[in-house]
């Protein structure tokens, strides 16, 4: 048998209008639905289940119990065919859950390339997930949650709907977060959710340097105890802090939150 075969096992059921591409691999007791498509090299262990208007990329990896392309949770879909778009080396680990989108916004359920997601992890209808991400154990996304690059959601997290994880931020497990996550932040806590710091571990693995993680420190020191409000301490820190990528960044998030961001810092705030 050539490694570009594509091989499902006898018990699984697929839909002959999916579409497998080479070396697709279905295990036993999957189900995959009329309008899925995989992309190449993509496994399936066993248990899983494809179904509604799903494209997924190629080298993605499926464990055991893993469902994508299900109905949203919302009481106003009615069937209409909206997607799941996932890209590429992707894992899925059990009882991962990810919902199609409903008609209120863009139709559309998007999850980038490499991505972790572990057991139980949920990403609900309507939400976009960049690339490179964790989600730790029963890190649950409401509908409508932007989850940017690099970021790591906590085990036993939730994300209330229409929130945002920015870039490189990392939500600490059991949070509630209601409010945006800063980019490059460290948040944790239940109602509160509250600021830790920056996210320096996360930083330095992917390689910032000595200079921009002091610029960011500068930047979130206005931000967070300087005691001006948010429109103040943004015309602080266009006014004080050099132009830079993390700067416009940091700058453009805050603009653009619908909910707040969370600001509220801890005691245990980590000035390292």
């Amino acid at each position: 048998m050539s490694e570009n075969d594509v091989t499902i096992h006898p018990t699984a059921v697929v839909h002959p209008q999916a579409r497998l591409e080479a070396g697709v691999r279905v295990g036993p007791h999957c189900a995959i639905g009329e309008h899925v498509s995989l992309g190449r090299n993509t496994r399936l262990e066993s248990h899983v289940a494809l179904t509604g208007w799903t494209e997924i990329g190629a080298d993605n990896a499926f464990s055991p119990f893993a469902s994508v392309g299900t109905e949203p949770q919302d009481i106003g879909y009615n069937g209409e065919p909206t997607q799941v778009r996932i890209g590429d080396r992707n894992v899925f680990r059990e009882f991962v859950t990810v919902h199609r989108a409903t008609t209120k916004e863009h139709r559309l359920t998007s999850i980038g390339s490499d991505n972790y997601f572990m057991a139980y992890a949920h990403v609900a209808h309507d939400c976009r997930v960049g690339d490179r991400t964790i989600f730790l154990h029963q890190a649950t996304l409401g509908g409508h949650v932007a989850v940017e690059d690099f970021a790591t959601v906590g085990a036993l997290s939730a994300v209330h709907q229409f929130c945002r994880i920015g870039r490189f931020a990392f939500t600490g497990g059991g949070s509630m977060v209601t409010q945006d996550v800063l980019p490059f932040c460290r948040v944790v806590g239940q109602r509160p959710t509250r600021v830790l710091g920056l996210n320096i571990i996360g930083l330095r693995r992917n390689g910032f340097s000595n200079a921009r993680i002091a610029a960011l420190k500068d930047i979130y020191k206005i931000f967070f105890f300087s005691g001006l409000n948010t429109a103040q301490a943004v015309e602080r820190i266009e006014a004080e802090c050099l132009p830079g990528e993390d700067r416009e960044e940091i700058l453009r998030f805050v603009r653009t939150a619908k909910r707040g961001v969370v600001k509220k810092t801890s005691d245990a705030w980590d000035s390292e």
